[in-house]
């Protein structure tokens, strides 16, 4: 049943960090990560049932680094407990009374942007819901067990510690930007962030009845691209030249052409071509960006993104509505086409492997490396292996440092290897361990990157057929 809305609280620890000066919010609120070094995350948690609140509390607040400052069983009352408490990261339910979830973080993200951690149901309309959370600007999601919801939520303790750490150094991007090509020239700014408009906001959509269809009826003409800013004019391709990784110079190199541009030059010279990306949080909108301005004749694409199960073939199935390209749940044993993208399920590792003349996919059920199955690391490996310098590489946004050292064999094996630049990743995890670890040889922003893709396919492609 829903926990009745005078059930929500403030907790707090005898250690808890000190409440952020104004300045600091406002740098937040701007784009900057909120969590700094020294001082406690803070955390609201919003969710209608009484047990995950409790359980969330009891994870968080064993951390030594961050705190529960208050929890709330709907939107309503966590509109409140914002202004009080000017959190770090919030946690929000996507399916609760009064006001949705979805509904709520649009306006949110629109009015008040901070960073979020969706905490989703493993359904089938769960992934689908958290997907559009994850287009709406949520930085993650947690998974909510089915059976054994205490049990369940404890064992993932540590990974729910580490995606709320994640959230507070991510780079927030306001809602109300229109989605731009990556060889547009720059997006219109969205409203002034104010916790009174949110108030008056949240306020205003009471009477909607079901908000969650409605956002989800509107995901595929969605204008919210949590990317687009003066990032697309950026066109400078940032190359890390051998020797001078790990120091604070970069070489400016040629201006890549934008895919449109590539697209309609000359067709692709040879079906052998691969590309590899890896990707973790913030990841599944960064990969949206990439894959969808590729035409329909570009190489075949292998896709890791850190996901559990149960979300891997929805994601698949909303890049396929969107793309050029056919992307898919990639399957045991099926040959690897070009013009298509294959996504690694949720729990099983992604490889390339050769049948006599073709590439195909392998997935196996290996234990997890660097924490994750699937993993990137794996994923390059295999490519480094297989295909070589026949295959380009990609590293995109998110935490940890799964996929540095695979890229760095890519590399090592002749293959053309590219990193999300900081400034446009949601957290500059991975992209930055495979930059100091000499792995990239480019570094560019998101908007940038499909185009060099297609450019390096076709530079290796005017040099050798395969």
């Amino acid at each position: 049943m829903p926990t009745p809305a005078s059930s929500s609280c403030s907790v707090s620890r005898s250690n808890a960090g000190s409440r952020p000066d104004s300045n600091s919010s406002a740098a937040a609120g701007a784009g900057m990560p909120r969590g700094g070094a020294g001082r406690m995350i803070r955390v609201l948690c919003v969710d209608d049932s009484a047990l995950i609140r409790e359980l969330m509390v009891e994870i968080i607040n064993a951390q030594p680094d961050m705190q529960v400052v208050a929890t709330a069983p709907d939107p309503l009352v966590a509109r409140d407990l914002i202004k009080r408490h000017d959190p770090d990261v919030l946690t929000l339910d996507v399916e609760m009374p009064r006001m949705d979830g979805l509904d709520f973080l649009e306006r949110l993200m629109r009015l008040r942007p901070m960073p979020v951690v969706m905490v989703s149901s493993l359904t089938e309309r769960g992934g689908e819901i958290t997907l559009r959370a994850l287009e709406l600007g949520a930085v993650d999601f947690v998974s909510k067990p089915r059976l054994g919801i205490r049990g369940g939520m404890l064992e993932y303790a540590e990974t729910i510690a580490d995606k709320i750490r994640a959230a507070a150094r991510a780079r927030i991007r306001p809602a109300g930007r229109a989605v731009t090509s990556p060889s547009a020239g720059g997006a219109q700014a969205g409203p002034a962030h104010s916790t009174s408009a949110l108030s008056t906001s949240v306020q205003s959509s009471q009477a909607l009845s079901n908000p969650a269809q409605s956002s989800l009826s509107q995901s595929n003409s969605a204008q919210f691209n949590p990317y687009s800013s003066s990032l697309a004019d950026r066109s400078v391709d940032v190359s890390v030249s051998h020797d001078t990784v790990g120091q604070d110079t970069v070489s400016q190199d040629t201006v890549s052409p934008p895919a449109a541009a590539v697209a309609s030059r000359r067709p692709l010279l040879s079906s052998e071509k691969l590309i590899a990306v890896g990707a973790s949080t913030g990841g599944t909108e960064a990969i949206r960006a990439v894959l969808q301005s590729l035409p329909a004749d570009a190489p075949a694409i292998l896709v890791t993104q850190h996901m559990p199960p149960g979300f891997t073939r929805s994601f698949a199935e909303r890049l396929n509505g969107l793309c050029r390209i056919a992307v898919k749940e990639a399957a045991h044993g099926e040959r690897i086409l070009p013009g298509h993208a294959y996504i690694a399920p949720g729990d099983a590792h992604l490889t390339l492997s050769r049948s006599g003349a073709n590439y195909v996919v392998t997935l196996d059920q290996r234990p997890p490396v660097n924490r994750h199955r699937p993993s990137v690391d794996v994923l390059f490996d295999s490519v480094a292996r297989v295909a070589g310098r026949n295959a380009v590489g990609v590293i995109l946004t998110g935490m940890g440092r799964d996929g540095a050292r695979g890229l760095l064999q890519m590399r090592e094996a002749g293959a053309h290897t590219i990193a999300q630049d900081e400034q446009s990743c949601v957290v500059y995890g991975m992209p930055r361990e495979a930059v100091e670890l000499g792995a990239a040889e480019s570094v560019l922003p998101l908007s940038r990157i499909s185009g060099h893709l297609l450019h390096q396919v076709q530079l290796a492609g005017r040099s050798q057929r395969v």
